[in-house]
């Protein structure tokens, strides 16, 4: 099974991505934890895409493509996209790789929320940097001020969720990653769009209600 999960950042693909992994049984596969990896690796990769993730810009469809195509590989298949396909290009490339390997895609799930709320999440969010834990300096404080409740490190706030990057993100989302869901549409896939501005909760509810009515229908 393959599951797309569409959305700007900040909508919780994240969160919601590791819960369907875990009810269906699936590889979460997230580009950006990927990119991460490759960067914190100092891979060639890595070193590439670095430079435009500090900007907010997406990094160039050929180096997620060869990155996200090892790892769909890897997982043969069974996977939950987190943060691909974020061009049309990179869709029409996952197509083509699918069906090399005969699969499809079995369900497109997209989360849907106002900018306002995303800038608000994101800006907030603070990350530790030794276990990756996420606090929010809102609605999800540490016990102690600025520092990881697991493990003590200070926490950070990540280059990708400073004010200018989130507003670039967003813009750059709109400008070419929504265009995404107007492909999958026009090529019949049925889109389940979710309102990600709910509880988490509320939204894996309604996700996994919505798929498994997808998959009875089908």
């Amino acid at each position: 099974m393959v599951i797309v999960l569409l959305g700007p950042p900040g909508a919780g693909k994240g969160t919601q991505c590791k819960r369907i992994a875990e009810k269906y049984k699936l590889v979460h596969l997230s580009s950006g934890d990927i990119l991460r990896l490759h960067r914190a690796n100092g891979t060639e990769l890595g070193k590439k895409a670095a430079e435009y993730m500090d900007s907010g810009k997406l990094v160039p469809d050929q180096l997620i493509i060869e990155m996200m195509a090892c790892a769909i590989e890897s997982a043969k298949g069974n996977c939950v996209l987190d943060g691909f396909p974020r061009t049309v290009v990179q869709a029409k490339e996952l197509d083509i790789a699918l069906d090399a390997k005969k699969r499809k895609i079995d369900a497109i799930v997209d989360l849907v929320i106002d900018d306002s709320v995303i800038e608000n999440r994101m800006t907030g969010r603070r990350s530790c940097p030794a276990c990756g834990t996420v606090y929010h300096v809102e609605t999800l404080k540490p016990k102690l001020s600025g520092i990881c409740d697991s493990c003590g490190v200070k926490l950070v706030q990540r280059t990708d969720d400073k004010p200018e990057v989130v507003r670039q993100r967003l813009e750059t989302y709109h400008q070419q990653t929504a265009a995404v869901t107007g492909y999958y549409a026009d090529k019949g896939h049925t889109i389940l769009d979710i309102d990600a501005g709910k509880s988490v909760d509320e939204v894996t509810a309604k996700m996994i209600e919505k798929l498994d009515r997808l998959s009875m229908v089908r």
